[in-house]
């Protein structure tokens, strides 16, 4: 009886079995559930929405459309587009010590934050924007690889950047492919992109003059840190101007930190004898001496005109003067036919008058017919009646007047306006044909002396820096001879337009010891030009006269 009692006790708290299968059948179909889910589901999702770069349509917002495009591309981990960092205005060196706060604050965030320290050296797409519509207008890229597949993104993304004005690409691993793709980027981009700077890039094949085709748009390049030896630069010597073509857009180029040589330096010198485009050219931390800085030298003041040059300005003096003779002709036509036209005016004015005279003669006649009717039929009326009649051959003879007046001040006006225009276009044909003209150096004036012909030398070239290369107190002699012509022709220029010549010259830290009198002179010469000098003398003025 115990045992059926606690048998019969003991029952109710055991679980019914149907609750157990339930709960055993619940459990597995929901464990299924969980397992089946991310095998069928996640992947036809996937499958469906295929996300392709071509068919994005770019915002505007660099930040916004890099990262889409690079989604779309592949790319998992890509760098991130961050506004480019600027040192605090307050920041300054201190002697202090730090305090024992500051130590435990600084040591606080290392430990906790450790990532933090390494965030400056991941790969970042730097821009700097506008200060009043945040629009980009600088990017940086620096110390990443820049990818074919990244280049191909940024020709998506960097076009409706209607304000970007640089790209600068510093230790970016470029190669020749790349380099290719990033020059037909450029004419995609906005035409306010104007500067471009590719530095620590070397490129085996050093085909960096292709930045300076005849259809380029930069204006300001840099080139620093590249290893451009003599090869190099007979390369860009030649993308700067040659017998037939010139550079025309390019008005800064930066060769700093290169491998150029006296053979580069005299390409460099070849290509500045017919550029007349380039402002700023700085040649410092190469290895040129005094041969290749002669040669530099000898472009900035009068030199002498090779055979094959002498050949070429007398083929352009042929082609002007044929084009002189043929304006000449074209201005004679033009004479002939104002005359013929003239002519044909007077006589339709002539036959005008004519008609006019015959129908006045008719209308005259047949007022007269009109009065002596008028007369018959009304004798035998009052004065009052008869007055109004009288009043009409005055009438006419007021019209008899005034028609042939208004005639004749028609007959006048086309005849001086056809002249004006005429002398209008015919000044401006010779203004547009003496602007064409002097884009060609080779038919700027010359100098005769014993039987050889000199042009005036490079003139346009603003700014030469020639520090720290191999140049002694040789090429000092020759940049003195320079610099002297130089303040000589704009002491006997009477106009004071067009180019004057070097502003500055540095020729700092070469291979000549100081004092050295060509280098002193050199200074003297070039004080009074250099703008910076005159603004630092200013500065200095104001001081003095404040304190």
């Amino acid at each position: 009886m115990s045992g059926e009692a606690s048998a019969q006790g003991t029952s109710p708290r055991a679980p019914r079995p149907a609750t157990q299968k339930s709960s055993g059948t619940v459990s597995k179909k929901g464990d299924r559930g969980a397992k089946e889910k991310p095998v069928t589901v996640l992947p036809q999702v996937g499958e469906e929405e295929p996300k392709n770069p071509e068919e994005y349509q770019c915002t505007g917002s660099l930040e916004t459309d890099f990262a889409e495009l690079c989604k779309r591309s592949g790319y998992t981990d890509f760098p991130k587009v961050v506004t480019r960092p600027h040192p605090h205005s307050n920041f300054f060196l201190s002697s202090e010590k730090p305090t024992l706060d500051d130590q435990r604050l600084s040591g606080s965030c290392s430990l906790n934050s450790v990532e933090s320290k390494y965030v400056y050296f991941r790969p970042t797409v730097q821009v700097e924007l506008d200060s009043e519509d945040k629009s980009v207008k600088e990017i940086y890229i620096r110390g990443w690889k820049v990818e074919e597949q990244i280049l191909g993104i940024f020709s998506k993304c960097l076009p409706p950047l209607s304000q970007l004005q640089a790209i600068n690409l510093w230790k970016a691993g470029l190669t020749e492919k790349s380099l290719d793709i990033f020059i037909a980027l450029l004419p995609l981009c906005s035409p306010t992109l104007r500067k471009v700077s590719l530095e620590g890039n070397p490129l085996p094949e050093q085909s960096y003059h292709k930045l300076l085709s005849l259809d380029s748009t930069v204006v300001y390049l840099s080139l620093r840190n590249n290893t451009i030896d003599d090869h190099g630069a007979q390369l860009l010597g030649r993308a700067l101007s040659t017998l037939h073509c010139c550079n025309r857009t390019l008005i800064s180029l930066n060769l700093g930190f290169n491998h150029i040589g006296d053979e580069g330096a005299g390409y460099i010198a070849n290509g500045l004898r017919l550029n007349r485009s380039l402002l700023w050219l700085s040649l410092a931390h190469n290895r040129i001496q005094d041969k290749g800085a002669l040669k530099l030298a000898e472009v900035l003041r009068p030199f002498e005109l090779e055979h094959r040059e002498l050949v070429e300005r007398r083929r352009l003096l042929l082609a002007k003067g044929a084009q002189e003779r043929s304006g000449s002709m074209d201005h004679e036509k033009n004479q002939l036919t104002g005359v013929i036209s003239v002519a044909l005016v007077d006589k339709t004015e002539k036959m005008q008058a004519v008609k006019t005279a015959k129908a006045l003669g008719k209308k005259k006649e047949k007022s007269g017919e009109v009065v002596k009717k008028e007369e018959k039929l009304g004798s035998g009326q009052s004065p009052i009646q008869g007055t109004p009649k009288k009043e009409d051959p005055t009438k006419a003879g007021k019209g008899k007047v005034t028609i042939p007046e208004q005639k004749v001040t028609k007959g006048k006006g086309p005849k001086m306006g056809n002249k004006e225009k005429r002398s209008i276009l015919l000044d401006s044909e010779q203004l547009v044909a003496e602007a064409t003209d002097m884009l060609n150096p080779l038919l700027e004036p010359v100098e005769h002396r014993d039987g050889k012909v000199f042009m005036a030398g490079n003139k346009v070239l603003l700014y030469l820096n020639l520090v720290r290369n191999r140049i002694t107190e040789v090429g000092l002699d020759g940049f003195l001879t320079t610099v002297q012509y130089q303040a000589q022709f704009l002491k006997s220029k009477s106009v004071s337009k067009g180019p004057v010549g070097l502003l500055r010259l540095c020729l700092a830290k070469n291979c000549f010891s100081l004092p050295c009198p060509a280098y002193t002179t050199i200074q003297e010469l070039m004080l009074p030009r250099d703008p910076i000098g005159k603004a630092k003398a200013r500065e200095e003025e104001a001081t003095v006269l404040s304190t």
